[in-house]
């Protein structure tokens, strides 16, 4: 007969970048571990572009359930995972990966999903059908974004980057839907946009401002903003000033994270008003 009071090792998962410090996952999956009573750890770990290949690989023989990959490692993790999924090899990108019971990876991207969560649960009524759709920016969150808008079946998107020919590559994966706007006729791209998206760092504290008018924007869009520090950008007070519907940031970061906690430690949590009261209480 076995011990009932057998030990039984905490579960572990992290978060792996360079540098880590900035990261608010830890303080997102720890907050669900303690509120589920999940005996596990999540862990913030540093690795360099050098360290990157081998610290991966060794994390299952440490205990490792799985990981989430960060800043800059996302597009070198898709070359090394053993399978991906499609939304991953679709975006180029893996942000989430679970190790195997033989050890092996496989490769997620959550970004996407967690944008489309954020929109509902914080926008009920915001359809991506509804009209056309604005994306700012060509960066690694803006493939996730316009792969999201396009699986819930937007008919037209305009994309505009301060760089067109990023724009245009990301446009040519995409297909005809993607329509490329030169970044200054961004503010007239807004006409008739009923999702517009910031998926750029401008705004974020120590950022210049993002200075896209969307005056002419129906009155029925909505507007988001990834940026998250600060919470409600200058583009959002703006969007709100003129009537708009607005979304912030932060539910992105923590519904992305949702797929990932329930394959590591078999639970799926809810994305509440705790959860982002702890984040940002950070």
């Amino acid at each position: 007969m076995s011990d009932v009071n057998e030990y039984r090792p905490p579960l572990l998962a992290g978060v792996v970048g360079y540098p880590i410090d900035h990261s608010r996952s830890p303080v997102m999956h720890n907050y669900w571990l303690k509120r589920h009573g999940i005996n596990g750890f999540y862990i913030p770990i540093s690795l360099a572009a050098s360290d990157f290949v081998a610290g991966i690989r060794s994390l299952p023989r440490l205990g490792f359930k799985g990981v989430n990959i960060t800043i800059p490692h996302k597009v070198s993790m898709l070359g090394l995972a053993d399978s991906v999924t499609d939304r991953a090899a679709l975006i180029g990108a893996v942000n989430t990966i679970t190790f195997k019971d033989d050890g092996s990876i496989r490769g997620d991207n959550t970004d996407g999903y967690g944008f489309i969560q954020n929109m509902r649960q914080n926008a009920p009524d915001w359809d991506a059908r509804s009209g056309p759709a604005l994306v700012l920016g060509a960066g690694g969150a803006a493939r996730a974004v316009v792969s999201a808008l396009l699986s819930e079946g937007v008919t037209e998107l305009r994309l505009a980057n301060r760089t067109r020919q990023r724009a245009q590559l990301l446009a040519d994966q995409f297909g005809a839907k993607v329509q490329v706007v030169d970044w200054n006729r961004a503010s007239d791209a807004a006409d008739g946009a009923m999702t517009i998206v910031n998926t750029t760092s401008l705004g974020m504290q120590g950022q210049p401002d993002l200075l896209i008018n969307i005056d002419s924007a129906p009155k029925a869009a909505t507007v988001t903003d990834l940026v998250y520090a600060p919470l409600i950008t200058p583009f959002l007070e703006n969007a709100a000033a003129l009537g708009l519907k607005t979304v912030d940031g932060l539910g992105m970061l923590l519904h992305q994270g949702v797929p990932g906690f329930e394959l590591w430690f078999d639970h799926r949590p809810e994305v509440d008003e705790g959860l982002r009261m702890a984040v940002l209480d950070r």
